[in-house]
């Protein structure tokens, strides 16, 4: 189920690029390594559900909140939703 999870970012990342603004490709690029970083973690884990996946990026968008203005962590958390809804897709 993790490689579904990248390959749904991959795919995400790349229409970001091809037809984001600054805002979204920002966004993009900012959550592109946090969710690297928890894929990661759920592999060395062996935890593959949506909730794991889930719980990590809330932890993740915690410490954005701490390091973001506000308006670029709304961005990072629309961002993520976006990016959790495609994910919430996948069979």
């Amino acid at each position: 189920m993790l490689e579904k999870y990248d390959a749904a970012l991959e795919g995400w990342i790349e229409n970001t690029v091809a037809n984001g603004d600054d805002d979204a490709l920002f966004a993009c690029g900012y959550l592109q390594g946090h969710i690297a970083v928890v894929l990661s973690q759920l592999e060395q884990e062996q935890s593959t559900s949506l909730e794991a996946l889930d719980e990590k990026m809330v932890d993740c968008l915690g410490l954005a909140d701490d390091e973001l203005e506000t308006a670029d962590f709304e961005l990072v958390k629309s961002a993520w939703q976006q990016l959790r809804q495609i994910i919430s897709e996948i069979k």
